[in-house]
C-alpha cells in the first residue's frame, strides 16, 4: 500500500495553500507574465538602433502609466541614469523600467504604488560593478517622492560607478 497522497487531495493542497496566502502575490504573478512576454518580444526584435529605440519607447511609455509621484520618480530616475551613464540601454524588465549593459540588466527602478508596497525601489543587479572591499554594500534602495539633492548625488555616482 502507498502512503502517498491521492492526485485529488494534492489539487486541495495547492489550491488551499495559494488562497491562505502563500505563493506568488497577485502582482508578483503579473510581474512573471509581463517578464515572459517581454522576452518574446525582444526574440523578435533583432538588433541594432530600431530595438533600442522600441526598448526605450517601451520604457518610457511604463514610466508614463505609473500614478503620480512615481512618475515623476521615474522621469528624474530615467533621466539620471541615461546622463549618469549612456552605454545602459532602457528596456522593461519584469514590466518595469531597467537599464542593461550588453544585454544584461545593470540597474532598475520598480514603482512602489504600482507594486502596492510601501515604497519605491531603485536597485543594482549583480553585474553592477558595486563590490566593495568590506565584503558588504547596499544593492537596493527604498525611495520617497521627495528624494533630496544628496540622495539623488549619492545614486548619480553609484550608477556611474556600476557602469565603470
Amino acid at each position: 500500500m502507498s502512503s502517498a497522497p491521492k492526485s485529488s487531495d494534492r489539487k486541495k493542497k495547492t489550491t488551499s495553500s495559494a488562497s491562505s496566502g502563500e505563493g506568488f502575490s497577485e502582482q508578483e504573478r503579473a510581474a512573471m507574465k509581463e517578464r515572459a512576454a517581454e522576452l518574446k518580444t525582444e526574440g523578435r526584435r533583432g538588433r541594432g538602433a530600431a530595438k533600442a529605440a522600441a526598448e526605450e519607447k517601451e520604457c518610457l511609455a511604463k514610466i508614463a502609466e505609473m500614478p503620480d509621484g512615481d512618475r515623476e520618480l521615474g522621469e528624474r530616475l530615467h533621466a539620471m541614469v541615461t546622463e549618469a551613464a549612456p552605454e545602459l540601454a532602457p528596456k522593461l524588465w519584469y514590466g518595469q523600467p531597467a537599464y542593461a549593459k550588453d544585454g544584461k540588466v545593470v540597474c532598475f527602478f520598480r514603482s512602489g504604488r504600482m507594486d502596492k508596497v510601501r515604497y519605491t525601489v531603485f536597485g543594482f543587479n549583480e553585474t553592477a560593478n558595486l563590490d566593495d572591499t568590506s565584503g558588504m554594500w547596499p544593492t537596493s534602495y527604498a525611495i520617497t517622492d521627495e528624494l533630496s539633492e544628496a540622495a539623488e548625488a549619492t545614486l548619480r555616482d553609484l550608477i556611474t560607478k556600476a557602469v565603470s
